[in-house]
């Protein structure tokens, strides 16, 4: 049976997979040796879980994030800036880690917001928590965290 190779071809195991109708750079990507798609909804709040993200520094955040995002090669799918915490929506490659992202997104937009704005640094010792929420996201229930983010303004 001759194939057209046209498609594209995924290598699993050493059983090959053609993959029809799939448009594959809405779903996946790839790397020289891979084909990915790692998404991980990440949440986090300000120490105390103080209301501050508001206002211009809420705008700032979210210039921030993206700026970062584009620095590490994430894709911001979706992201909320609640008065007291973050939701975001991250595509990422394989060899980074939710950790080092939310690491590398914790330290740069701190760093930066409590330079730029004194009152970050007179209501709290530092702006955020230690700790993180991560899940990983597969294809099927992408839409319905990319909704649940989206909602959180309207509650």
């Amino acid at each position: 049976m001759a194939f057209s190779f046209k498609e594209p071809i995924i290598q699993l195991t050493s059983v090959w997979y053609i993959c029809y109708n799939i448009p594959m750079k809405k779903r996946w990507k790839h790397s020289k040796t891979t084909v990915y798609n790692i998404a991980y909804h990440l949440i986090w709040c300000p120490k105390y879980r103080r209301k501050v993200l508001v206002g211009i520094i809420e705008k700032r955040l979210k210039e921030l994030l993206v700026e970062k995002a584009e620095q590490l090669s994430l894709e911001i799918n979706t992201m909320e800036i609640m008065p007291d915490h973050v939701h975001l929506f991250i595509k990422a490659s394989p060899v980074d880690s939710p950790h080092f992202i939310v690491q590398q997104l914790k330290g740069h937009t701190s760093r930066i917001l409590r330079k730029e704005f004194a009152e970050l640094r007179s209501r709290i010792p530092t702006l955020w928590t230690r700790s993180y929420y991560c899940e990983s996201i597969g294809h099927i229930s992408e839409g319905t965290v990319r909704k649940y983010i989206e909602d959180q303004k309207g509650q």
